[in-house]
């Protein structure tokens, strides 16, 4: 086994966790005196070996035998805070969420690994239809009675006040939570009506891709960027070598150009809506952000150079209005564009294109030269579960350190965490850790409303109309968003 594998699994010779990342201690059990911290590392260390099995399956039923023997012999009871003398309901935890797109699966691994160390209470992993839209109208309906079983919902983090608000998830107890080990964006993230909801199970945020062999300097503004798509591409011609555009990102009509757009008017330090929930789109700063997308797609508008053969160039890629995630990214790949907007996830695309014989660019990445829209999800507990104790164990079992590590290290998940972004074997597989690390941290959260998704929809509609038109924002831009926080379309 590797060195890569022994990190992951925290198994070692002295069953240690590597960088001190492993199940944490509930602190109901510290409470509870030595013999049952002892029953607590013994399941720790089961739960770590457990999943060291999964590149050894030939032991994984040895070793789950022996589990249980342990777990009957010993009268362990479940080791979660404010949870051990409470007993759990029996039964199957249903887990409604989108599709898991984790390198591995690594979400249901974990479920897997929960089901050996909890075979009373297994859960289950119920994927609903991921595109956006879609996948929050299933989840809204299954959480209110429609169709089967729901206890623990994975829900967007822009969702949340929307489900809290419609009375559909559960109150999360706060007392045993320790807010200093989560990073602070995500788990404000989890938190509507001064009340917390949820736990944060991934967050993301967007990071700068540059083309390193044509860029050597990180920008740090706008203008940064445009001085070096300058030199790039208003230089002497290279043939096969030269982008098209300055940078390319996700402006078609969907949640990605909402995300754009929030993003441009904070780079100009503006803001559509405030933080006590007023609308200011219609401020200078705000007509500047935008601006600087329509402008910035428009070659001839000022916004751009010149090459050496008298054309312009636009500084962000025109094609980005049909683009999504993917496509930006192959785009990138390339070559279009000396610069890429994207999340993480575009990393491994870029960084290990598989078997599809695409293009490998030279790359390199850092946090947005502005806040970047704070991404990932929350798990919170369903109103109509009947299993609202054992929902919460699985929950504080997903988001704990040692699975948070699982997800990033071994799934690509950005960690909730902060003691996950210190680990070896997290910093070696993924270079960019302490970007990432510190995009999350200036990140920010969407609007806090329960109407956020005709928000967005109304946004969106009048940004696309813009970049397409060139026109300014519509004069009554802000009084159709301010009906659509109150739920209301104009």
């Amino acid at each position: 086994m590797d060195s890569e594998r022994l990190s992951t699994s925290h198994v070692s010779a002295d069953r240690t966790p590597s960088a001190g990342v492993g199940r944490e201690e509930p602190g109901e059990n510290r409470r509870q005196g030595g013999a049952r911290r002892s029953g607590a590392e013994l399941i720790a260390w089961f739960g770590r070996a457990g999943n060291a099995l999964t590149e050894r399956p030939g032991l994984a039923g040895a070793v789950a035998g022996l589990l249980v023997g342990v777990l009957l012999v010993g009268g362990v009871v479940h080791a979660y805070p404010g949870l051990v003398d409470q007993p759990w309901e029996d039964g199957e935890i249903v887990l409604l969420s989108g599709e898991d797109d984790s390198a591995g699966d690594q979400r249901q691994a974990l479920i897997q690994e929960w089901n050996a160390l909890h075979p009373e209470h297994p859960a289950r992993i119920e994927e609903v239809n991921s595109i956006a839209d879609a996948e929050r109208s299933e989840m809204l309906a299954r959480a209110d009675g429609d169709g089967g079983d729901v206890d623990v919902l994975n829900l967007d983090v822009a969702w949340l006040p929307e489900f809290a608000e419609a009375g559909l998830v559960r109150e999360f107890p706060d007392d045993a939570v320790d807010r200093d080990a989560f990073l602070e964006r995500p788990l404000a993230s989890c938190e509507y009506d001064g009340r917390l909801w949820a736990l944060p199970f991934n967050t993301d945020a967007a990071l700068l891709y540059r083309r390193s062999d044509l860029v050597k300097r990180v920008p740090t503004t706008w203008e940064d960027m445009r001085a070096e798509a300058a030199g790039v591409l208003g230089g002497d011609p290279k043939p096969g070598t030269v982008p098209e555009a300055g940078v390319v990102t996700q402006l078609e009509d969907y949640e990605g150009l909402t995300v754009n757009a929030l993003e441009a008017v904070w780079s100009t330090g503006g803001e559509i809506v405030d933080d006590d929930g007023e609308v200011r789109v219609d401020s200078r700063a705000a007509g500047e952000g935008l601006r600087r997308l329509v402008e910035g797609v428009r070659a001839g508008t000022g916004s751009e150079g010149t090459r050496p053969d008298g054309t312009a160039w636009p500084m962000i890629l025109p094609d980005s209005l049909v683009y999504s995630e993917q496509s930006s990214t192959a785009a990138f790949r390339d070559g279009r564009a000396l610069f890429l907007r994207n999340w993480p996830v575009a990393y491994r695309t870029l960084a290990d294109p598989g078997e599809s014989g695409a293009k490998q660019v030279s790359f390199a990445v850092s946090p947005l030269p502005w806040p970047s829209v704070l991404g990932g999800q929350n798990l919170a507990i369903a109103e109509r579960s009947e299993h609202p104790r054992a929902a919460r164990a699985l929950i504080e079992f997903l988001t704990d350190s040692r699975s948070q590590q699982i997800l990033f290290e071994r799934g690509g998940f950005a960690a909730t965490r902060r003691v996950v972004y210190t680990d070896a074997a997290v910093r070696d597989r993924y270079p960019y850790a302490d970007e990432l690390h510190a995009a999350v941290e200036g990140a920010r959260l969407r609007p806090r409303t329960p109407h956020y998704a005709l928000f967005s929809e109304v946004l969106r509609e009048a940004v696309h109309a813009m970049l397409v038109t060139g026109d300014r924002p519509p004069p009554d831009l802000a009084d159709d968003l301010r009906a659509a926080l109150r739920g209301q379309r104009r």
